[in-house]
């Protein structure tokens, strides 16, 4: 089954990532709408722009690049902000008269380059736009490239749409939780059962982050964050114009090899996919530990059960 789908990134509009996997999606059916950064927006985290008109604008020339299916829709727009910009003005009414022929039933972020591993999702712009697009009641997605040593995202398009095929099960209809009609006084059941575990991802409360290794068998795991520290992680220059500068970026980053995290997954070459709770615990709508402890259980074939 197809469904339509919003795309962002932080990468910004013109990465190989976000457009390769728009391409597979609109070659299998899905309509496809893309506002994206207009400029690389890496590891802006929540990053929201209050006080600066933002340029947006269609570009048909990438649609018409990327199209494959003419029978599926697509459209691609880029937003002069960050990606949390991008997917409140997509949902928020902002395409609605652009393009009304797409109404997204679900949001993808990515795909990223660079993994988004352990700490990586408080600060990374592409799990933040997952978690804004699922805060506004949007099943949502967010996909890395766990690497950086080359651009190769085949392997990637082929583990999200595995996952897209998988979700297409629990995505059947237009999200019922969009912009959150009844606040937080919708709440799922509190229950590990996978028909309670659905309900907390289909309403936005819970949202998935995949990690795809560069050296991909196919395989995937569910797992929880891992433990990833970044070393060294500033480093003072002399600016001539400035004088003293720093920049911020770790010389080493240390991912430790504990069993059944997403680091271990992608450590051992397998697809890792993670839920994450989209709302801090003690939030009206946090996700239960319980809930949040379930939905992290396997089924044979490395996705969650509850798929």
């Amino acid at each position: 089954m197809t469904f339509p789908l919003l795309l962002t990134n932080d990468d910004g509009i013109h990465s190989p990532g976000l457009q390769e996997l728009a391409s597979s999606l609109n070659e299998r059916g899905h309509p496809v709408v893309i506002l994206a950064p207009l400029t690389e927006q890496s590891a802006v985290g929540m990053k929201l722009t209050l006080r600066d008109d933002m340029a947006f604008q269609e570009h048909t020339d990438i649609a018409d690049k990327i199209r494959v299916n003419e029978a599926a829709p697509l459209r691609v727009f880029s937003l002069d902000g960050s990606p949390c910009d991008c997917v409140i003005v997509a949902i928020d009414g902002g395409l609605r008269t652009w393009v009304p022929e797409i109404e997204p039933w679900m949001c993808i972020s990515g795909i990223n380059r660079g993994p988004n591993l352990s700490v990586d999702v408080l600060h990374s712009g592409t799990v933040s736009a997952a978690r804004e697009a699922a805060l506004y009641g949007l099943p949502s997605l967010s996909v890395s490239l766990a690497t950086y040593s080359n651009e190769d995202y085949s392997d990637s398009i082929g583990a999200t749409l595995d996952v897209i095929v998988r979700l297409s099960r629990l995505v059947s209809k237009k999200p019922e939780n969009l912009l959150r009609p009844r606040g937080s006084k919708k709440v799922p059941p509190v229950d590990s059962a996978p028909d309670s575990i659905r309900s907390w991802f289909l309403q936005g409360n819970l949202f998935l982050n995949l990690n795809v290794p560069e050296a991909w068998g196919g395989a995937f795991q569910t797992v929880p964050l891992g433990a990833r520290w970044y070393h060294n992680a500033t480093d003072m220059i002399q600016n001539d114009s400035i004088g003293v500068a720093f920049e911020v970026g770790a010389a080493r980053i240390e991912d430790e090899d504990i069993e059944m995290t997403d680091c271990n997954a992608v450590i051992n070459g397998k697809a890792a996919l993670t839920p994450l709770a989209s709302w801090p615990q003690n939030h009206p709508l946090g996700v239960p530990q319980s809930v949040m402890e379930a939905s992290n259980k396997m089924g044979e074939d490395g996705m969650p059960e509850w798929f």
